[in-house]
């Protein structure tokens, strides 16, 4: 009974499709031998609904609590839930090791489904951010069985993600590893430890060398943190087995993808939907002021998800196409596709601290970047919620180290919709460097709101130099829907660095793990005619 009222509180609140008749039950702990002869755990919620298509979630977060209710949920609308304990966690055997099992795991579970007699053939996957990696890994394998695929905030591949910019996303990888590792701690102590701000944690992130910030953080070395430190390279053969883009164009079910704007799986995400497009699907797409963890992200997850999930393992022909994008400050709006229609537009950086539409002459500024005192990250997108997404700016950019340009306040609102760039030409020391670039709206207040940013890291070679030693680095950053209302004015920060959101580069050229000196140095950021520094943005069409 506790469990009924729990799932009917839970479809009220979230606005979720109707249940259907039909008797809802469970059997947990059941145990699916994978080729190797690993044992997952693996639950199965069950429905007496005629015509019972199956929702496969597998996960390394656990089957009890929420996860429960979510398995109800899902058998209450006419479906059956199968969720399953990825390999080394809660339960199933072997070790865990990020995205290496889940293609072979994944093939071997939908096998096991096959010899189930309450599986009709008709299967759906779903899941939000590790269970995403999930998707992807089987999809490709499960053929005409499978009917559709919710993406929430997740990734075919998380190499880029993981080293966003060629630098390292230290917050989100170690904060990820100390959120696994507190899984099988009692709920009392870690509650106390979330309570007193995971001090632990902190001082993992400020730790140098990097490949001792784990032992720190949780109190062991964690060996997938380990091997991320060592695995940079694009090309590293380590990644062969741990990303899925290459099968994306043979995966045929209808798709749907909800993502945030403040998501640190944003850029990863509108790539595979890219991907899908260009193979021939046409995925829907939502696209939230969210960030990883925002309450509104799991009601639309639940909600939408729900919905597409339904009406793909029904009679009736699923959705598909469309983009739904919520603009800031000016609310939702429909897209038949991303990126949305506009116009090129771009805002150029200007020696007075100005913005315009046109370089101007005159000297270039420069900051000095010390490796031992970071240029600190605020907001933006990282993996704990309450450190993510819109903040006030005006700290950091009090700071000396960051250059600060504001345009003129805004005569008429502008909608900037769709993907963003800059490009800064630099010179100066070290020759090993990072370049930070945000783009925030300063409100009449003076507030300074970060709207969308990125980094990259620099070493020799990777970008042109010319005779003066003048680099051009190109920096994509976030796409975004964001109004500028009226009155308020656009604003770029340049620094060098945002920790510890990304690690900070120590200008030695030292490797990412057991780097300890620090070389600091000024740069210099060129606006002239010559080398005219800007940030380019698509305005949205009338």
């Amino acid at each position: 009974m506790f469990a009924q009222v729990a799932t009917f509180a839970a479809a009220r609140a979230l606005g979720l499709p109707p249940a259907v008749s039909g008797k809802v039950s469970y059997r947990r702990h059941q145990r699916m031998r994978a080729r190797d002869g690993v044992v997952l755990m693996t639950d199965h919620y069950a429905t007496t609904a005629p015509g019972a298509g199956t929702v496969l979630i597998r996960t390394p977060y656990g089957r009890g609590g929420p996860v429960t209710l979510l398995g109800r949920i899902i058998a209450e609308r006419g479906l059956h839930a199968v969720i399953q304990s990825c390999r080394g966690t809660y339960g199933s055997g072997g070790r865990f090791e990020p995205m290496l099992h889940e293609r072979e795991d994944g093939i071997d579970t939908i096998d096991w489904l096959r010899r189930q007699p309450w599986y009709n053939g008709r299967l759906a996957m779903f899941g939000s951010s590790y269970q995403g990696f999930t998707q992807w890994a089987a999809a490709p394998y499960a053929g005409d069985e499978l009917r559709a695929m919710v993406l929430v905030c997740t990734a075919s591949s998380a190499r880029d993600s993981t080293y966003a910019g060629e630098s390292f996303s230290l917050d989100t990888v170690l904060t990820w590893a100390e959120l696994l590792a507190a899984e099988g701690q009692p709920f009392l102590s870690r509650q106390a430890e979330l309570k007193r701000g995971q001090p632990k944690l902190l001082r993992g992130l400020a730790t140098t060398p990097l490949d001792t910030a784990d032992t720190v953080a949780v109190g062991a070395a964690v060996p997938f943190f380990q091997e991320w430190l060592r695995e940079v390279e694009p090309g590293a053969a380590y990644w062969a087995d741990r990303v899925f883009d290459d099968s994306i164009p043979e995966v045929r079910a209808p798709v749907a993808m909800i993502t945030g704007w403040y998501d640190i799986f944003l850029p990863a995400q509108l790539r595979d939907y890219a991907a899908l497009r260009k193979a021939g699907a046409d995925p829907l797409l939502t696209i939230g002021p969210w960030t990883h963890g925002s309450p509104g992200l799991l009601t639309a997850w639940m909600r939408d998800g729900l919905t597409f999930l339904c009406e793909s393992m029904g009679d009736r022909p699923p959705r598909s196409g469309g983009v739904r994008l919520h603009v800031a400050n000016a609310g939702w709006r429909e897209v038949p596709s991303w990126p949305p229609p506009g116009r090129p537009a771009e805002v150029v950086l200007r020696p007075d601290g100005g913005l315009g539409a046109q370089a101007r002459a005159g000297e270039p500024s420069s900051f000095f970047y010390d490796p031992a005192d970071p240029t600190p990250s605020v907001g933006g997108a990282v993996l704990a919620a309450n450190k993510a997404g819109r903040m006030d700016n005006r700290d950091v950019e009090a700071r000396e180290d960051v250059l600060v340009f504001t345009g003129a306040e805004l005569e008429e609102h502008v909608d900037v919709v769709g993907e963003v760039a800059a490009t800064i030409y630099t010179g100066g020391e070290p020759e090993h460097f990072d370049v930070f670039v945000r783009l925030c709206d300063v409100d009449p207040r003076g507030r300074s709101w970060n709207v969308c940013d990125g980094l990259v890291r620099v070493v020799p070679g990777r970008f042109p130099t010319d005779a003066d030693g003048v680099t051009r680095v190109e920096v994509p950053m976030y796409p975004t829907a964001y109004r500028f209302r009226a009155g308020h004015r656009l604003r770029v920060q340049v620094s060098g660095g945002a920790h510890p959101r990304w690690a900070r580069n120590p200008g030695t050229g030292e490797p990412l793990g057991s780097a300890v000196s620090m070389q600091a140095g000024r740069r210099w950021v060129f606006h002239d005619e010559s080398h005219p520094s800007a940030v380019r943005f698509m305005v949205a069409a009338d």
